[in-house]
């Protein structure tokens, strides 16, 4: 991977105007999750090793959680500065870092497989704005 030169235009033509930021995280997402599925074992150097593999919806699911990990209650906020608003756009990220030689897909991985995997603003709803701690409905009293 130390030969691969980074085509930031070719890459954002390919994706979106996302900013470095969005593909580095996407990257960390990754990792993330390989390491939640397959144990820290799994992280290091590409190579021919398929065991590493995660699908599209589970790689959406790991940058997930990765983000609230990150970020907690301003998950939803920092994706949506760096023009993140759909799971789809992970997916523009991974193969656009495919097409750079970034990352690895399988024959099986297609673009699809990031399609609406979750809702963004149910992913990423505030406590606060779900309702309260733990997305209960505050309790009213029914007086004015």
């Amino acid at each position: 991977m130390a030969n691969v030169t980074l085509d930031w235009k070719s890459m954002r033509d390919r994706a979106g105007p996302f900013p470095p930021e969005a593909f580095q995280f996407v990257r960390e997402g990754l990792a993330h999750t390989v390491e939640t599925a397959h144990g820290p074992h799994a992280i290091g150097p590409l190579d021919d090793d398929e065991s590493r593999h995660v699908s599209g919806q589970q790689l959406c699911l790991g940058i997930r959680d990765y983000a609230i990990d990150q970020f907690g209650d301003l998950a939803g906020t920092v994706l949506r500065h760096w023009g993140l608003r759909k799971t789809e756009d992970f997916g523009k990220i991974v193969f656009a870092m495919v097409d750079a030689g970034l990352m690895r897909t399988t024959d099986d991985d297609s673009i699809e497989d990031f399609r609406d995997v979750f809702d963004f603003d149910e992913a990423f709803a505030s406590p606060a704005r779900a309702g309260g701690l733990g997305g209960e409905k505050p309790e009213t009293s029914g007086r004015a």
